[in-house]
């Protein structure tokens, strides 16, 4: 049985794969508002932020605020344009959550997207009504503020010494850090693992499944640090 009562997951890059459209769409917006287009690992490395910080990071020097918005407009014409077919889960996803589920887990989401854009994918996946809480980065701070996840933990009612944050990117594993939980960095993400392994968290996965196997080990029950 998990130490874990409530499992907080990023939504880009941890549960779906949608990295290669989010990159994609950053560079169509760059070249519709004759700005630098940059390198890929520079795109992904800001993922997980939401999109005006994430703006503001790539573009430090666009200080106006009607280019800001049609950097804004652009990205997300062409990334709804993408999402036409919704972006798939990665590998075991849809197994794992209905066993974490099924075993009384509290299941919930805090990512980068809007709101908008979040209930948008949550339809394609037909779980609109799936997760028990989810939080956006327009609707509160964004990460890594940990903000969001206490937000979160208020609303499920669990303690932060209960709950367990999995993501794809440095600023999950901040988030978690700040706001006193523990932990998971998947590595088929947006940033490499050993950016990831930097942040200390309690385990670093290559495969979804991998999470449902640690959480059911004795490592998950006793709080060990293990590394994959």
């Amino acid at each position: 049985m998990s130490k874990y009562d409530l499992l907080i997951f990023d939504w880009d890059g941890t549960l779906v794969d949608s990295i290669g459209r989010i990159v994609e769409s950053i560079t169509v917006a760059a070249s519709r508002c004759d700005l630098p287009i940059l390198e890929g690992e520079a795109i992904r490395g800001i993922i997980g932020l939401g999109l005006p910080e994430a703006i503001a990071v790539l573009y430090p020097h666009i200080n106006d605020v009607k280019l800001v918005e049609a950097f804004r407009r652009a990205y997300a014409d062409h990334y709804h344009s993408l999402e036409i077919e919704p972006s798939p889960l990665f590998p075991g996803v849809a197994q794992a959550l209905q066993a974490f589920r099924s075993q009384g887990c509290l299941l919930a989401v805090a990512t980068g997207k809007g709101r908008r854009g979040l209930d948008r994918a949550l339809a394609g996946q037909g779980w609109s009504d799936y997760f028990d809480v989810a939080r956006c980065a327009d609707e509160t701070a964004s990460k890594p503020d940990p903000l969001m996840i206490l937000e979160i933990l208020e609303h499920c009612g669990v303690g932060p010494e209960r709950a367990l944050m999995v993501g794809d990117s440095v600023f999950d594993l901040e988030m978690a850090r700040r706001a006193g939980v523990d932990s998971v960095a998947v590595c088929y993400g947006a940033q490499p693992v050993e950016v990831l392994q930097a942040c200390s968290p309690c385990l670093t996965i290559n495969h979804f499944s991998e999470l449902g196997d640690w959480l059911s080990s004795a490592d998950a029950d006793s709080g060990v640090v293990a590394y994959v």
